[in-house]
């Protein structure tokens, strides 16, 4: 009769045949029960003795293995035949007449080196644990434990790390997951016994976690390379409310084969959800190949998913890029339902884009450009849900509403208007861009009115800063302050890109924004018609004129004899130099007042590349790049274009006839047509003083390009101005820190009211309409009024602030050396609290009348006061943007009771 038994390894016989020899026993045989297998050398030297090791299988086997004996040899015989089967002819040539057994537990305790015991708790695991450890015992043998006992668990964590191929140290989820993308690796564990299989899947269910039941599940049914893609859904299974739910049972069904036909309970699915994504984080970090691997892991997830039949349900996912693409289509489904006909956006409708726009954004495998035409949506959505105010009563005020606020617009629907990939966002794109568009155009004909009745009137520009007079009001009074000039041009520059260049000048701390006063920003009305050829030669010559690169060195030359003006061909260096050698020279001279730069690469875009596309900064614009990390902290840099620029509509472009060949100008020889208006004056420097341009940005004459120049939208005839000092807001009087220039539609959700809210009204001086009227002779005379306090919050919030203020806690913590106004923190505290506890730092500069620089610094201040005992009552989101306060922790450390 057979019996089941094990195979023998070399150590246990050696040491079985140890015990044998030191027993005196005269016998020449010993049979051992054991499987008839012996892979090993035959013969063993045990001391003096020449054993010899027979397999046998019958007793046949073990009659001959008896009858070829050689002399002086002694046997052993490895059988599980019983000794009924061997019968007692054979026997009584056998050690003690029998077949004596090789104590499972004490061969595990031989197996590993210096043990001395075996831990009780090991011995009840079961007998299949001291097989396995025979069996898979490694050619070097198993390592030895610390101690002189051997431990249930590094008896356990050897043979698993054996089994499955692993380190011991990556025993844990994260190691598991990663070992399941190896098919061979699996190969090992699959073959074990069921009772292996199952007592390896129970012991790392206990030291990694509940993934492990799945994990292995998988592996064992044949499915372990999918355990991954599958982990990525069975978070969306498990967690199927409502309408869903159905569906996700559905899908738990037909997941299950994936498992063995194992049912895993909610906390294991989840717990091998979050390993699965873990996954995917630690493997897409780690590079171009890693990125590679987790795309391929996310698209055989997506395959499953539709094998399955839960495509639906992939919205849930944060990693799976189509759950990102279902969000968007969320998010573009909830911008149409905020476009109603005919009005503004409403309010409550915005706010719910705002929350379909958060999932997108929550979504780990978001696509950058897309989530930003996303974000740049939500940003129109809430400027086309303030109410229109009526139209600016003189050009000044419509060229700050192109600086301040429709520039902003413009930048947002450049990335609306370059669309999105997916159909069903795309078409919300589409209503969204012609909803603006409608509302730019109507500011655009009101600008362009402003501009003819201006140009005509032959008037004084008072505050209004025109190109002509940039050299004379804004470059020398900084010259007569004993500061150098770098003078930027960058050709082609309209509001939006500048929006975008002076958040990349000024992001790196090295340049602080100065305006005047330390007010708004302000801009420079363009030469008319607003082409290269008439607005940077006016620009570089002081005065209306016209003429090419040599007609502005010569009228520079002429205003600043000792300065220098460079051209492209001039900025141009040899290998290994950013900058050419005498324009770093010149730069760093002190005899040099001023430096004249003309930078081409935004107006270049315009015939060869995409401008609407590019991100204009100091990574795109290198030469600016270049030029600002030359200067020295004796320069102050001044930023303006010659004129802005419009993008091509494409199949949305009206062409129109011209008797000349100018994209956006035609010589007035025809009357203004519907969307043109005519200039005429001294400032119009080309066709005899009158000419006829568009207003609307879809028209043009000429060839198509990219985009274009010459007409009298806003976006071409308002010229930025930005002026940078490093480091220093003190820099040159009458200017200072400029506050945030971002509109709040721009930054800031809207306040969860049924009342939309409303721009802020113009000075009451504005309010009467005049075609013309005369405005004060300083550039900064006219300075838009500082933005207003935070509102005071109604309720508990404002007697929060208040008791604050008030409490004893507070007085002890002000430091009278750097003292924080109660006006600011008070500003602070509300806008935090006004805004669901959490703001930027943009929207808490604007709203506390902080300079754009000087927040970060303020509220460090402002943490440092709060701070009682190194408890944290403002934090920073990683994003280095977003401020959070607990107002729990407020009262409770500042002793305020409940509020």
């Amino acid at each position: 009769m057979r019996h089941p038994v094990s195979a023998a390894t070399p150590d246990a016989v050696r040491r079985k045949v140890e015990a044998w020899l030191g027993e005196n026993d005269p016998a020449y045989a010993i049979a051992l029960a054991a499987r008839p297998e012996w892979p090993a050398d035959p013969v063993l030297s045990v001391g003096e003795a020449r054993i010899r090791v027979v397999p046998c299988p019958t007793p046949l086997a073990a009659r001959a293995a008896l009858h070829d004996r050689v002399a002086g040899e002694r046997l052993v015989l490895l059988t599980e035949l019983g000794e009924s089967d061997l019968g007692d002819g054979l026997l009584a040539h056998l050690s003690k007449q029998t077949i004596r057994k090789i104590d499972r537990w004490e061969l595990v305790r031989q197996l590993f080196r210096g043990v001395a015991g075996l831990d009780p708790t090991l011995v009840r695991t079961g007998r299949w644990v001291a097989d396995a450890l025979s069996d898979h015992a490694p050619p070097g043998g198993w390592p030895a434990p610390s101690g002189t006992i051997l431990t249930r668990d590094h008896a356990l964590r050897s043979l698993t790390a054996e089994l499955l191929g692993l380190p011991a140290g990556e025993l844990d989820d994260s190691g598991l997951v990663q070992w399941t993308t190896v098919a061979d690796r699996q190969q090992r564990f699959i073959g074990a016994s069921e009772a292996v299989a199952e007592g390896i899947t129970a012991y790392l269910t206990g030291i990694a976690g509940r993934a492990a039941a799945g994990i292995m599940a998988a592996v064992r049914a044949g499915h372990g390379v999918d355990v991954i893609p599958v982990g990525l859904l069975v978070g969306l299974l498990w967690s199927g409310t409502g309408s869903s739910e159905v569906a996700a049972a559905v899908g738990r069904t037909r997941l299950e084969p994936k498992f063995g036909g194992l049912s895993l309970t909610a906390d294991q699915a989840e717990a091998l959800h979050q390993a699965a994504e873990a996954w995917v984080y630690r493997t897409v970090d780690t590079g171009v190949d890693g990125r590679a691997e987790a795309m391929r892991m996310l698209r055989r997830a997506e395959a499953i998913a539709a094998e399955i039949g839960i495509t639906e349900l992939l919205g849930a996912s944060t990693v799976l890029p189509s759950g990102f693409v279902q969000r968007l289509r969320a998010f573009a489904d909830a911008v149409r339902l905020a476009l109603p006909a005919g009005g503004p956006a409403l309010p409550a409708a915005v706010n719910r884009a705002q929350a379909a726009l958060a999932t997108v954004e929550a979504h780990r495998a978001h696509e950058p450009r897309r989530q930003e035409a996303a974000r740049m949506a939500l940003r129109l959505l809430r400027w086309l849900s303030i109410p229109e105010t009526g139209a600016p009563a003189t050009l000044l005020d419509a060229l700050h509403r192109q600086v301040r606020q429709d520039g902003w617009v413009d930048r947002a629907r450049l990335d609306i208007f370059a669309g999105d990939p997916d159909p069903q966002v795309g078409a919300a794109y589409r209503l969204l861009h012609q909803a603006v568009d409608g509302r730019r155009s109507r500011h655009d004909q009101q600008f362009a009115d402003l501009l003819a009745a201006t140009t005509g009137a032959e008037s004084e520009p008072g505050a209004l800063l025109r190109v002509e007079d940039v050299l004379d009001r804004v470059v020398q009074p900084i010259l007569d302050q004993r500061r150098r000039v770098l003078l930027l041009v960058l050709d082609g520059m309209g509001v939006a890109a500048a929006t975008e260049v002076a958040e990349s000048v000024t992001r790196r701390g090295a340049w602080v924004e100065l305006t005047p006063g330390g007010g708004n920003r302000t801009g420079i009305l363009a030469a008319l018609p607003t082409v290269t050829e008439v607005s940077r030669c006016s620009l570089l010559s002081g005065r209306i004129t016209t003429g090419g690169q040599q007609a502005e060195r010569t009228a520079f030359r002429q205003r600043f004899p000792t300065g220098l003006l460079l051209h492209k061909a001039s900025l141009r260096a040899g290998a290994g130099m950013a900058l050419d050698v005498e324009v770093r020279a010149a730069v760093d001279d002190p005899s040099v007042p001023v430096v004249a730069a003309v930078v081409n690469t935004i107006d270049d875009a315009l015939d060869r590349s995409d401008p609407g596309t590019t991100v204009w900064g100091t990574d795109t614009l290198t030469a600016v790049d270049d030029l600002l990390a030359s200067v020295t902290d004796r320069v102050v840099v001044v930023v303006v274009s010659d004129h802005g620029h419009v993008v091509d509509r494409g199949p949305e472009a009206v062409v129109l006839p011209s008797p000349s060949s100018e994209n956006r100008w035609r010589p007035a020889t025809v009357p203004a047509g519907d969307g043109e208006v005519r200039l005429a004056g001294s400032r119009v420097a080309l066709a005899g003083g009158e000419i006829v341009v568009p207003w609307r940005e879809e028209v043009r004459y000429g060839p198509r390009k990219a985009g274009y120049h010459g007409g009298a939208a806003a976006a071409e005839a308002v010229i930025p101005l930005l002026v940078l000092a490093p480091g220093d807001d003190l820099t040159v009087p009458g200017w200072g820190g400029a506050p945030v220039a971002s509109p709040d539609w721009w930054r800031e959700p809207l306040p969860e009211t049924s009342d939309p809210p409303a721009e802020p009204a113009p000075p009451a001086r504005r309010r009467l309409r005049r075609p013309v009227e005369h405005q004060p002779e300083g550039l900064f005379d006219l300075m838009a009024a500082a933005p207003p306090a935070a509102a005071p919050v109604p309720g508990p919030a404002a007697d929060l602030v208040t008791a604050l203020l008030a409490s004893d806690r507070y007085a002890q913590r002000r430091d009278p050396r750097l003292p924080l106004a109660d006006e600011r923190v008070a500003a602070l505290l509300r806008t935090l609290l006004a805004n669901g506890d959490r703001a930027t730092l943009d929207t808490l500069a604007a709203r506390a009348r902080i300079p754009a620089h000087r927040i970060t610094g303020t509220l460090t201040a402002l943490r440092r006061l709060l701070q009682v005992e190194g408890y944290p009552v403002l934090n920073v989101d990683p994003d280095g943007r977003t401020v959070h306060l607990n107002r729990t922790l407020l009262i409770e450390q500042f002793e305020l009771g409940p509020q």
